[in-house]
């Protein structure tokens, strides 16, 4: 099998001009044009990691919002399947919960038997032909998954989550869901003749879901190796008489080097024989595309190939439509792939003055279909649930103590104290570990909490903790929390002292692994290498980021054990932290931690959110750090407690560049 190197031959922005005009000409991709005889042009789209985005609208800003939506997204369906003539749509997971209409469904109103989720209604409404899971969709449970799915008039397909143990073969697991199916497709080939070519999908979700969502999936599931599953059934699929084989794969790219279990193993995906085209997510990155993945051996981030073959990761939210275009030839009575394009178009741009503009406007069925379940999510958030006497905000979360992680913490230790009561844990100090979800990054420069002083209401909650994640506690020595502390540092670059504007933030680390752990006061000294890797490995044994490690104004002592409230993600392992894993855990909720919060708060009445400043960088003089954050930062610079901070002018992408003097 040859796979053309030859760039797409449409220019982008021409086709998002005719997309945009009502009278546009339909310019078809150069496979449609030239298809001879015995050829044909197949298009295959996809969407991934919606989340429950159905509509242009951001419900924690209580806003529209022009980069995301399915609406969107499903508006130019029309349009690239005009382009192409064949075509196929798949959806490749993530598309239960994110937001709070996922929230209401699955909290509020609940699903009967017989119920259609408005994801799916969305859905239905565009004519998938077939879809697989992504790791969220575990997180309201498997019956409520299962009620949902089977609202689909499409297929899912997942050939790595079984129903209790694995089998000795692969191919003896007891599935929840078929591994893949084998659609008979009808084409049209150059010649204007039709002919049926056997697409077969094979579907992947993170073994990681054992670990993340194990209060739901333990005892009842288990998953296998993504690449061993693999392996095992595309065999099977040819044996069946696919033509060709295209993986979904909830996973991403990583180019560390193949291992057992692996989160993002879809670049080693691409290398299983008999595999002719990938399309990736999980990342909430874009490939192909300028930056995310370059200088990975076997990613042409350019052309969109992994090991050779076309692959697709079409962003997050609806921000892009992932196209794989596929130009097939007869081989004797079945079909081989002869060239291939790849493509993640998006639904908006950014003009010279870096504003959002929309490329696309909204598909008037798919908001018909989820309107009235839109309306009573705004009601829901709209929901009052207390009063805050000091501004919400998360715009500096990452470089000083902040308010939107406080009140969190504040809350964590609330609850587990009441929880610890008359219990064997009750005498044991509590620390409090959260991060900032909202800080910006790939989400976007408007990617953060900011909630004014006066009523707090669901939707700010929401906003302030956007996962569904439960509470739990660990008990670990204070070393642990020092290792645990070091790992949550490898948020930062290491800086020389001494150093102008350098850059502060490694853009590569997630900010919700920056966990700040409250009941306890430190510094971070940025002239230290990172302590651990990625993996929670021992990078640099004699590096001490964490300085002045103190409990109670005293230097901690290391034997000394606390009790640390998180989430059932960290508890779990997830984050790989160094020794924090489900062993280390004593206390297990029934509740989520965004409920906590709001039980907080209605405690309290009022709330006053305001930093305690428990943690701050240690000075280096003479040195100064950039980092990018919102525009309305500004704001509130004046005002962050043990950092001083200075406006340094615009960033990249609707950023604003700040400099932090240590």
């Amino acid at each position: 099998m040859s796979f053309s190197t030859t760039p797409h031959a449409i220019s982008r922005r021409s086709l998002l001009g005719g997309i945009a005009a009502s009278s546009a000409i339909v310019m078809l991709h150069p496979f449609a044009a030239r298809a001879a005889t015995n050829q044909a042009h197949l298009r295959i789209m996809e969407t991934t990691d919606i989340h429950v985005h159905v509509f242009p609208y951001d419900y924690y800003a209580d806003k529209p919002n022009d980069t995301l939506g399915l609406a969107r997204t499903a508006s130019i369906i029309d349009q690239i399947r005009a382009e192409a003539g064949n075509s196929m749509l798949i959806d490749n997971g993530d598309f239960l919960q994110g937001n709070p209409l996922g929230d209401y469904i699955a909290y509020e109103r609940g699903m009967k038997e017989g119920d259609r989720h408005p994801v799916i209604q969305a859905m239905n409404v565009l004519g998938y032909d077939v879809g697989t899971l992504g790791n969220h969709e575990f997180n309201y449970g498997l019956d409520f998954m299962m009620k949902v799915l089977a609202g689909s008039n499409f297929p899912h397909v997942c050939g790595n989550l079984t129903k209790g143990m694995l089998a000795t073969d692969p191919k003896a697991d007891e599935l929840f869901f078929k591994p893949y199916v084998i659609l008979d497709k009808q084409v049209r080939d150059g010649s204007g003749a039709t002919s049926t070519v056997k697409v077969g999908f094979i579907g992947f979700v993170p073994p990681q879901i054992m670990t993340w969502d194990s209060k739901n999936l333990e005892g009842k599931a288990q998953t296998r190796d993504i690449v061993d599953a693999a392996k095992a059934w595309v065999p099977a699929m040819k044996e069946e008489g696919a033509d060709i084989v295209i993986a979904l794969s909830h996973s991403g790219i990583d180019g560390s080097g193949l291992s057992d279990r692996m989160e993002n193993a879809s670049l080693y995906l691409a290398a299983v024989d008999g595999i002719d085209a990938i399309f990736t997510g999980h990342q909430h990155l874009v490939f192909p595309g300028p930056k995310d993945f370059d200088g990975i051996a076997g990613a042409d981030a350019k052309t969109g190939r992994l090991m050779g073959k076309p692959a697709v990761m079409a962003g997050f939210w609806g921000s892009h439509m992932g196209l794989i275009d596929l130009l097939l030839e007869k081989d004797g009575t079945g079909w081989k792939i002869v060239d291939s394009t790849s493509e993640a178009r998006p639904i908006y741009h950014r003009d010279d003055n870096k504003k959002v503009v929309a490329d696309v406007k909204d598909k008037p069925e798919v908001i018909a279909a989820v309107k009235a379940e839109h309306e009573a999510t705004l009601a829901y958030v709209r929901r009052p649930v207390g009063k805050t006497a000091a501004p919400l905000y998360s715009y500096f979360a990452l470089v000083a103590d902040d308010p939107s992680v406080q009140i969190v913490s504040n809350a964590q230790t609330w609850y587990i104290k009441q929880m610890l009561k008359d219990g064997s844990y009750e005498n044991y100090p509590v620390l409090s570990a959260a991060a900032p979800f909202k800080a910006g990054g790939r989400g976007g420069a408007d990617y953060f909490t900011d909630v004014p002083v006066g009523d707090i209401a669901i939707k700010n909650v929401a906003d302030l903790y956007l996962y569904p994640n439960t509470v739990q506690a660990v008990l670990i020595t204070a070393e642990q929390v020092k290792n645990w502390l070091e790992m949550s540092a490898g948020m930062f670059n290491q800086i020389a002292p001494g150093a102008k504007d350098a850059p502060l933030l490694n853009a590569g680390f997630p900010s919700y692994n920056y966990d700040v752990i409250d009941g306890v006061t430190y510094q971070i000294d940025l002239s230290q290498p990172v302590r651990f890797d990625k993996d929670g490995k021992l990078l640099n044994a004699d590096a001490h980021r964490i300085v002045d490690l103190q409990f109670d104004g005293k230097p901690i002592d290391p034997a000394q054990k606390f009790v640390v409230v998180t989430n059932n993600y960290r508890a779990g392992g997830g984050g790989k932290f160094p020794e924090i894993a489900a062993d280390k855990v004593i206390f297990v909720a029934p509740d989520t931690n965004r409920d906590v919060v709001v039980r907080y708060i209605m405690a309290q009445g009022t709330i006053n959110p305001s930093a305690d400043g428990n943690w701050s960088f240690k000075p280096l003089p003479g040195t100064t750090a950039v980092f990018e954050s919102g525009p309305k930062a500004r704001h509130y610079a004046g005002d962050v407690k043990g950092a001083k901070i200075e406006d340094a002018g615009d960033g990249e992408n609707g950023f604003a560049k700040f400099r932090l003097v240590l």
